[in-house]
This record gives structure tokens, sequence and C-alpha cells, in this order.
């Protein structure tokens, strides 16, 4: 059986806060590189238009799906699929963290962050509200990506649901510092055994990209990296600006989820009654009870 190949590339930068304006040149500078490599799929870090500090400036560098700069890097990115990430204006004035793929002139699927981290020196919560839908996008018809952000991959929950909603390739866009959760707390090698981890245990590739540079007290350290369905490291970036690439092959993906169904063997029935029985046992959003 022929399979599709599908090239995905990973370019890390630094962004400057708060100025969607000045951070499009280098989104128009790495599009270009990306379709230069011929790539699929290019993916650029967490809140790339506006750096990870974008949401203190929010009502600044909001931008609503169908602003004119969005439309620039779609028409830019030509057939080549380009996930960036910016601070979103909903309706009624409600702000997101969101991540968007771009590809053809347009938009083809939109990410708003679910999981906002309130701990170490993370404090998204303040500034933006939480999503609250985990969906799939179809960039041909073997390759359906699954876009989260940052956190949202630290609550196995809502990683579980983009594979049970049929992803293929996982992409992760986040903002990682060395320093972001406490010392005693390894951000990259726990990025790192993460992303093996579910790449492995779901059969599919994975490609996470972080930033460069500094912000706030924050040490950004590059690392963004593609494995493969087997939880293998295809290719790993240092810690300054640079593009990484890899082809894979859809072939590998039905071979390791041929080895290892954990998709097929998921059991959703079991999974959404037990949650059911959970929240009419402990209450929401209560999890502690005097009797227990």
């Amino acid at each position: 059986m022929t399979t599709s190949l599908l090239k995905v590339g990973a370019a890390q930068f630094a962004s400057e806060i708060g100025n969607v304006d000045a951070n499009m040149d280098r989104h128009l500078h790495w599009i270009a590189e990306g379709r230069v490599q011929g790539l699929d799929l290019l993916v650029l870090p967490e809140l790339s238009l506006t750096g990870h500090h974008g949401g203190e400036n929010v009502l600044d560098c909001a931008m609503h799906r169908t602003d004119a700069r969005l439309v620039r890097l779609a028409k830019a990115s030509g057939p080549m699929a380009t996930v960036v990430g910016f601070i979103e204006e909903g309706p009624a004035a409600q702000f997101y963290n969101s991540s968007a793929i771009l590809r053809d002139g347009r938009m083809i699927h939109i990410h708003r962050k679910v999981n906002l981290p309130t701990y170490g020196k993370l404090e998204e919560a303040k500034y933006v509200a939480a999503g609250r839908f985990v969906e799939t996008c179809a960039l041909d018809a073997d390759w359906r990506a699954g876009l989260l952000i940052c956190a949202d991959a630290w609550n196995p929950a809502l990683t579980h649901l983009a594979f049970l909603h049929g992803t293929t390739l996982l992409t992760l866009p986040v903002s990682s510092g060395v320093e972001a959760v406490g010392a005693e707390f390894d951000n990259p090698a726990g990025w790192a055994l993460t992303v093996r981890f579910y790449a492995m245990m779901y059969g599919a590739p994975v490609v996470m990209v972080n930033r460069t540079g500094s912000e706030h007290g924050l040490t950004f350290w590059g690392g963004s990296r593609i494995v493969d369905p087997f939880g293998r490291e295809l290719v790993v970036a240092g810690t300054g600006e640079e593009l990484v690439s890899a082809e894979l092959d859809f072939g590998t993906v039905r071979t390791a989820r041929h080895l290892l169904p954990t998709v097929r063997d998921s059991n959703l029935s079991l999974v959404l009654r037990e949650t059911s029985r959970l929240v009419d046992r402990l209450g929401v959003p209560d999890f502690v009870r005097d009797d227990d």
C-alpha cells in the first residue's frame, strides 16, 4: 500500500514582546525559508506573534481571526500549512491564547489554549480566557493534525481527546522557560520525555516547537524536536534560532498503531461512564468530601 509523505519543519526564534508588526518580518522570513525547503507543514512557537509575555499587552496586540496580518501570512504560506500563535480577540471582547493553521490564503484551523498555567512564574489566566474545545484538522487524506498549546499537553486527558478525535500528527507550539516551574523541575528533560511518551503511546509523530531568547527573567531553551511514531527523535534543535525538519511517512504510523493499538483500545464508553460517575460522586469543583 502506498502511503503519503509529509515534510514538516519547526522554526524556533525569539519574538518582540507585544509588537505584532515587528514580529511579522520574522514570520515572513521563516515562512519563506520553509517554502524554499519544500515543507508541507511549518510550526512556529506559542504566541509567536506577540512573545511569551504578550498577554500583558493584550489590548494592544490582540487580533481578530480575520486580521489582515494573519491573511498576509496565510497568503505567504501558499500550499504549505503554517502554525502561528497569537492573542485572539473573540466575540464580546474575550481574549484567548490561540494558535492557527494557515494555508492557501486562509485560516483552516484554530485552537484556543485550554489549560492555562497558574504556577511557578506562569500566570496566564490573569490575561486570557481558557478555550473549551479539542479538535483536529485534516491536512490530507492520511495526515490529521492535532494542535495543542504548551500546558495543554501537561493535561493527559486533553492529549487523549486529540488522538480520539483522529490525530495522526500532534503539533505542540510551546513557550518553555528553564525557570518557569521551579528550580527542582527540569523543563527541557520534562518536554523530551513527554513528547517521546505521547508519540510512542499513540503511534503518531509529534512536532514540538519552543521559542528562544529571554523575557522578564525567563530563559527559553529552544530544543524544538520532531519525533517519529515509535518515540524516536528524528531531529532536535539547539538553543539558538533555527529551523529543523524531517520527512514523515504515514506507513510508520500504520505500523506503530498496528503494534500498539492505544487508540483502538481506548474504551471511550468506559471512560465516559467512569468520568460521569466520578462527577456524580464528588461534584464539581469540590473533589474532597468529608466522608472520604
